[in-house]
């Protein structure tokens, strides 16, 4: 099994990154809404008068700095394979600046994953 964590940039792209996930076989996904430390310093989101760690209404205010986190565990390399390539055919070459941050972990063990699998 495999964790993978995709950092998506453009938001707008998020809805067609799931439907072409779920088409590579990923069963589940969760979706946090994410910011980047480098996107809160360049919007000056942080100030010295802003916890580090700010709620919902502070993000909503500078939605142009969040992101959304997509994570899934999957059974095998073959779907990483494919959810890695749809991933690029959607938001382009994830070597390029602002598409995003893709991550593949292997799990070693995941409970209640059998629901998911059904």
């Amino acid at each position: 099994m495999f964790l993978i964590m995709f950092v998506l940039h453009d938001t707008s792209k998020l809805e067609d990154v799931m439907k072409g996930w779920n088409d590579a076989g990923v069963n589940g996904i969760t979706i946090l809404l994410s910011t980047g430390y480098r996107s809160i310093t360049k919007s000056n989101i942080l100030r010295e008068d802003m916890p580090l760690i700010f709620n919902f209404e502070d993000i909503k205010q500078h939605e142009e700095c969040t992101n959304r986190t997509l994570l899934s565990v999957v059974k095998d390399e073959s779907i990483v394979d494919k959810v890695v390539e749809v991933t690029q055919k959607l938001v382009g070459d994830l070597n390029q600046p602002n598409t995003g941050i893709l991550t593949v972990i292997p799990v070693a063990r995941a409970y209640g994953m059998d629901r998911v699998y059904d």
